[in-house]
């Protein structure tokens, strides 16, 4: 029997989600800064990277800025500064579960200052690894293409500039006590004095 005039004898409808599963319009305003930023890093460092393998000739220095900086093709099997060049296939593995770490924590993001970041830091990440899938001499094993000379301190690309301008403000955010639904953390909330 019904208990109430007018109720249905069954649901027809499913319940509907609670406001609190859904994100909300800032949330998805945030997300969207995300999503930007990583693809916007990775559609410019894929292009950089063709134009670098299509017009500079490997090895030859082009100087932009005297000795301080210049182009210059590289193919690195490492990570930076060249680091675990034998070991291509681990560079690749760590550089996934890092995208991944990334990718999972994007829920969580309130704060546009920490969704640029981490859509630098993804977008960044993205553009490697993908050079790290499908370049020579083969997945997992593929070389990223490098052409900014750093006064023969270092080649690098757009995505490790991303990189490290993400990581640079991550850093300034955690330092500043921004949490990463954008609320500041109080530096006394956990101390003993």
């Amino acid at each position: 029997m019904q208990e109430q005039a007018g109720a249905p004898l069954s649901a027809t409808d499913p319940p509907e989600p609670s406001d609190e599963s859904r994100p909300g319009p800032g949330q998805r305003s945030v997300l969207r800064w995300y999503v930007v930023a990583a693809v916007l890093t990775l559609l410019v460092d894929q292009g950089s990277k063709a134009w670098a393998v299509r017009a500079l000739d490997g090895g030859t220095a082009v100087p932009l800025v005297g000795d301080l900086l210049s182009l210059r093709l590289i193919r690195n099997s490492g990570a930076a500064f060249s680091i675990g060049d034998s070991m291509t296939w681990v560079m690749t593995l760590i550089a996934i579960g890092v995208t991944v770490a990334i990718i999972a924590v994007a829920t969580r993001i309130g704060s546009a200052r920490w969704s640029l970041a981490l859509g630098l830091l993804l977008g960044g990440s993205l553009g490697n690894l993908g050079d790290r899938f499908f370049r020579d001499p083969g997945p997992l094993h593929g070389h990223v293409v490098d052409f900014i000379d750093y006064g023969g301190l270092f080649v690098g690309n757009v995505a490790d500039i991303a990189i490290v301008v993400g990581a640079a403000v991550l850093v300034w955010l955690v330092f500043t006590n921004i949490e990463m639904d954008g609320t500041r953390r109080d530096p006394e909330e956990g101390s003993d004095g």
